[in-house]
């Protein structure tokens, strides 16, 4: 019996020893890296906020350009899913433009594109936007901004870019995620879609570091 008592405890401390070694903190998830707010987050929230960034409530068009659905999972390094958190997004149009009064470009408003978006994570973590592919802004490659916002951490900011746009290169937020996996976690690959009323499908998981999670609003 002794011995059993001292093989579980040489077994309990070699757990120990495992959980908090370098290789098990490495199978942790890989944190995504903050983006930032940007300027254009809009100053005065459209009556429309749902997750279908495509269609505007009231009018019968559809927003132009490819219709994309981007959805993706909430977790935190571990793996575990955080459910209900509202997470915010906005982009430019087809045109290259954003719904925002400080975007003075010479380029086409999209009455029927909502231009920001809204939903919240279910008991999985998961969301879905259905929106527009980005195109590139003046000194920005495409992208999509994302807010997430909860009352158990700060509001986080990051974007996701598109895998092969060539603008991606010389980003100047891109090019600032120094760590190669890091920055990969950001970009996103668009493939052919079969969901109805979709043409491209992508995947943005996002993962929340302890460093944001043990930050209280």
């Amino acid at each position: 019996m002794a011995e059993r008592r001292h093989l579980l405890r040489a077994l309990g401390a070699t757990a120990a020893l495992a959980l908090t070694s370098p290789l098990a903190r490495a199978a942790q998830l890989l944190a995504t890296p903050y983006q930032g707010k940007g300027p254009f987050y809009p100053l005065e929230l459209p009556l429309d906020q749902d997750n279908d960034l495509t269609r505007v409530a009231g009018r019968s068009g559809r927003a132009k350009g490819s219709i994309v659905d981007v959805s993706g999972r909430l977790l935190d390094e571990t793996g575990r899913p955080l459910a209900g958190v509202q997470i915010e997004i906005w982009q430019v149009n087809a045109y290259g433009r954003y719904h925002h009064q400080y975007d003075d470009q010479d380029k086409p408003w999209d009455p029927d594109f909502q231009g920001f978006g809204r939903t919240t994570t279910d008991a999985a973590g998961a969301y879905r936007f259905r929106t527009v592919r980005p195109v590139a802004y003046p000194g920005r490659a495409p992208h999509i901004h994302f807010a997430l916002s909860d009352r158990r951490f700060s509001t986080f900011y990051t974007q996701m870019y598109l895998a092969g746009a060539p603008e991606n290169e010389g980003d100047f937020l891109l090019s600032r995620v120094r760590d190669a996996r890091a920055r990969n976690s950001l970009i996103v690959n668009l493939e052919r879609s079969a969901v109805e009323g979709s043409e491209l499908v992508g995947r943005f998981d996002i993962v929340l570091g302890e460093t944001v999670l043990s930050r209280t609003p």
